[in-house]
């Protein structure tokens, strides 16, 4: 019998992990039904990328106050987590605190995990004041109401209940240690759980070690709870900010992708031997379809920035379309691009495998071409995201999509490139007229 909740924490563990595991399987099924790119050029400057914006924030601090409180909560919950390590060799062994033999090293890590975590208490409830007391404007927009304001609440909430678990179970082992109950030697330092212990003072030994036992059995399995909701949830950032600020866009912002059919086409324009009536060759590329209609006919590092989206709304505050009252929401672009993402995985999970036509794409069912034609590409959104998230590439892609395949540019867009074909101009002059305004007096 005494070996019954080591074996239980084990199925706990595993069925944990195993959930876990199905979850990124299905997360890079999902990414992988985007298009292949190749993005193995500059890989030092890639690594560099990463450790400064993932691991180093650096572009999270360019707004102190939500900066600073960001690293210390991410800080915290990474660094507190290392001791889930010791509650995982301690649950499958049997034992209780066994690195405490490293002595006063233990001490100073006890310590610094309590600190950490009083600090994230303070960090969490701050944001849950700027998210539902003070409101601020871009918590606030259409596209956050419903789901997405439960979950940034819920995570909230997640994160204060692990880090009480984490503190009262120290508490009660503080005050176990206190009494010189059986395995319960004294080890780690406590400077914040020791005001908690006050209040199991003059408790019975059998109650406290329940209050302990409890509270470390629900630290670890809402842990493992934690990192299953992340699937779903906004916070999956916390896993692929890295691989996404590696895979981010290293070329100027404002250089935009030219399609190899159309640069070819130009340069047999500009080239006064070639034939402008020969035939391709059989061997040029064609593309299947011009720009993206659906989340398949986007990049796996498109398809890798939606999930990737934290929510935070920098990009939609800093958009100047979104400013003077249009539809354009960049985040918007985000989420709707991961919601259609995940409506066509589930899609192919309820059917072995396959996708079956449902009759929707992100065009039109999910993203409006109004949303598209205000977008100034002026490249705001992608240069305030601090996780190197591009939502103008996936706006292009769309336009180019009704452009090049629907001809539904707007009517004075339309008339532009039609004046350009015809004229070499974006002006409804021929080429012989152009001077001719030199010519009046």
């Amino acid at each position: 019998m005494q070996y019954v909740p080591n074996v239980l924490f084990g199925l706990i563990l595993i069925l944990g992990l195993g959930f876990f595991t199905r979850n990124v399987i299905r997360l890079k099924r999902n990414i992988f039904l985007g298009k292949d790119v190749d993005v193995s050029d500059n890989k030092p400057l890639r690594w560099k990328n990463m450790a400064k914006i993932a691991l180093g924030q650096t572009k999270m601090v360019v707004r102190p106050i939500a900066g600073i409180l960001h690293i210390v909560v991410y800080v915290g919950f990474v660094i507190i987590n290392i001791e889930v390590l010791e509650i995982i060799i301690d649950g499958l062994l049997g034992t209780h605190r066994i690195f405490s033999g490293l002595g006063t090293v233990y001490n100073v890590l006890i310590a610094s995990f309590e600190i950490l975590a009083f600090l994230v208490v303070v960090a969490v409830v701050l944001f849950w004041i700027r998210r539902n007391v003070i409101r601020l404007k871009r918590f606030i927009k259409p596209e956050m109401e419903g789901w997405p304001k439960k979950d940034g609440n819920l995570i909230l909430y997640i994160e204060l209940v692990l880090m009480f678990l984490f503190l009262t179970m120290n508490a009660a082992d503080f005050q176990l240690q206190q009494i010189g109950a059986d395995h319960y030697a004294q080890a780690g330092s406590f400077p914040i759980s020791q005001f908690i212990a006050v209040l199991f003072q003059g408790l019975p030994e059998a109650t406290i070690i329940g209050i302990e036992r409890t509270a470390w059995w629900m630290h670890i399995v809402g842990i493992l709870f934690f990192l299953n909701y992340l699937y779903y949830s906004k916070h999956l950032h916390i896993l692929l900010a890295f691989p996404n600020t590696y895979y981010g866009k290293l070329t100027p912002k404002g250089q935009l992708p030219n399609l190899e059919s159309v640069t070819n086409e130009v340069k047999l324009m500009m080239d006064p031997s070639a034939d402008p009536f020969a035939a391709p060759a059989e061997d040029a590329p064609v593309p299947e379809k011009f720009g993206a209609s659906d989340v398949t006919d986007l990049s796996r590092v498109q398809l890798l920035n939606a999930y990737t989206c934290t929510e935070c709304g920098r990009c939609t505050d800093e958009c100047p379309a979104n400013q003077t009252g249009k539809m354009l929401s960049p985040r918007k672009i985000m989420m709707d691009t991961r919601d259609r993402l995940v409506e066509v995985g589930n899609n192919i999970d309820l059917n072995n495998g396959i996708f079956q036509d449902d009759g929707k794409q992100l065009l039109d069912d999910y993203i409006t071409r109004e949303e598209l034609w205000a977008c100034t590409s002026c490249n705001a959104c992608v240069e305030a995201c601090p996780v190197s998230i591009d939502p103008l590439s996936i706006i292009m892609d769309m336009r180019q999509y009704l452009v090049m395949e629907q001809s539904a540019a707007p009517t004075d867009l339309n008339n532009m490139m039609g004046n350009i074909e015809n004229n070499g101009a974006p002006w409804p002059f021929n080429q012989m007229d152009r001077l001719n305004w030199s010519k009046e007096s």
